[in-house]
């Protein structure tokens, strides 16, 4: 028997419900297509005109066409849904949007100028001025960037600038290339500081250690902003001990350094005196702390009496001559 006839046969008796073709598994169906052009949702461009093909990928021999100008350099453009159809329709570009909230953001590539470049260009017309070579140039917006096109062929110049010598304050006019059709002008207004260098630690200290001369790196300061007890010369640093911890960075004024503790309160010490032909030494207990250098209160371990003797070395004091006693 054929197999039709035994399909028909099959239908007849109620085994079969459809044909082969009809009982084969259906395909999921695809979701509607927008055509070959598919959306770039972000574009970074750097010439004066954006291109059909910057928006859309598959745009074909359509990519060339030239469909609005660039923003300007560091600057963006968002196309919206609307006008990105409006745009494709318009062009023959087989495309539309999903949903209505699809955009293209295009940005302008740049060459970006910094608030610390733009200020060394201030200072060196400011130096032609007469500026003290020690001081720096601070400008009033330090978040200011200048945007030139990514071909520029030169930075930005200093136009104009001027100088109050009295208040230290200064306004510049500064022009940057732009997007080919005009230069830029930016007014810039700051002020000038005349600078210190000083000495800084290069790594946190507790309370007691000493500093050393590996310990050193030099910083320059506004000289306005210093203590009048800032420490300025590193003789004054090195050898001295933090009374307390003491910041990376940050200027050391005198009051938080002293001489290192050579004879701690409390521990027992090498009491020296000194006569004509004559070293006599004893024991004493310090009553004080001191540094090289400092007078200190020591009891004798042997008489009780309380004298006065200087410290001269790690847990040796130097007693005065008589008549120093203090109490027995």
């Amino acid at each position: 028997m054929r197999t039709r006839d035994i399909l028909v046969t099959l239908v007849l008796a109620g085994l079969v419900v459809s044909t082969p073709a009809e009982a084969a598994p259906q395909k999921p169906q695809a979701a509607p297509a927008t055509g070959g052009a598919i959306l770039r949702s972000t574009v970074t461009v750097n010439d004066p005109v954006i291109r059909l093909g910057d928006l859309f990928i598959n745009a074909g021999d359509k990519a060339e066409i030239a469909i609005a100008h660039s923003p300007a350099p560091g600057k963006k453009q968002v196309f919206d849904a609307r006008t990105l159809y409006r745009l494709a329709n318009a062009h023959g570009l087989p495309w539309r949007p999903l949903n209505p909230t699809e955009q293209a953001v295009v940005e302008r590539e740049s060459t970006v100028v910094t608030a610390e470049e733009i200020e060394t260009l201030i200072k060196s017309a400011l130096l032609e001025k007469g500026l003290d070579s020690r001081s720096d140039v601070e400008i009033g917006n330090r978040m200011l960037r200048l945007h030139l096109p990514i071909d520029a062929a030169a930075g930005p110049t200093v136009e104009d600038v001027t100088y109050d010598v009295r208040t230290h304050r200064f306004a510049a006019v500064l022009v940057a290339p732009s997007d080919g059709r005009s230069n830029q002008r930016v007014r810039v207004t700051g002020r000038t500081l005349l600078m210190a260098e000083v000495p800084v630690l290069n790594r946190r200290l507790l309370a007691g250690e000493t500093i050393g001369k590996q310990d050193i790196q030099w910083v320059k300061v506004a000289s306005d902003r210093l203590q009048t007890d800032t420490i300025v010369a590193a003789e004054d640093l090195v050898g001295k001990a933090a009374k307390q911890g003491l910041r990376v960075g940050a200027p050391v004024r005198t009051t938080e350094v002293r001489r290192p503790i050579l004879v701690e309160k409390g521990s027992l010490v090498t009491i020296v005196l000194k006569r004509p032909q004559m070293l006599l030494t004893s024991q004493g207990r310090a009553l004080e702390s001191g540094s090289e250098g400092e007078t200190v209160r020591i009891t004798n371990t042997f008489t009780n009496a309380v004298v006065e003797a200087q410290v001269t070395g790690i847990n040796t004091v130097t007693a005065r001559p008589l008549g120093t006693v203090l109490s027995n």
